[in-house]
């Protein structure tokens, strides 16, 4: 079975995320193994070194890549490339053992963007973590469901 692991930062707070979170997990449950990984955010205000903080946590996630061994690593990014349903579903369908990471509200530090051999990004409008970690298990599921030419995309 196919393996897929998101690592993010922060956790989802409210019940109504962790409810659609587990709602898709279940739904992807007969396709793929899925890890998630939640990263600890570094807490800032205005007067914080945002650019620190943003490499802090991008250490912190370079880490779980270099645990769970990565190798087809998709970074979210706002200036990331943006697929239809349909695209994004031929994208991912082929590759094994993907990986996800999404960043925090600072976003993520230039030296995992730099590295990046992926970037895709669900909009131009800006949302939370916690939003684009739901999309991003919708999307996934709309995606095998594509593949499989079940009736869920239209």
């Amino acid at each position: 079975m196919p393996h897929i692991n998101i690592i993010t930062l922060g956790k989802l707070k409210e019940k109504y995320w962790r409810d659609a979170e587990a709602e898709y997990l279940k739904r992807l449950s007969p396709y793929y193994k899925i890890n998630i990984h939640e990263i600890r955010e570094e807490s800032f205000d205005e007067k914080s070194d945002k650019e620190k903080i943003k490499l802090t946590e991008t250490e912190k996630i370079l880490t779980v890549l270099k645990k769970i061994k990565a190798e087809n690593v998709i970074i979210l990014d706002q200036r990331g490339k943006k697929y239809s349903s349909v695209e994004f579903s031929t994208f991912i369908m082929p590759i094994p053992n993907l990986v996800f990471v999404i960043g925090g509200p600072l976003g993520l530090h230039q030296t995992i963007l730099t590295q990046a051999k992926h970037k895709i990004s669900f909009s131009d409008l800006t949302f939370t973590h916690q939003m684009i970690r739901v999309f991003l298990l919708e999307q996934i599921y709309r995606a095998k469901t594509i593949s499989l030419g079940k009736k869920y995309h239209y």
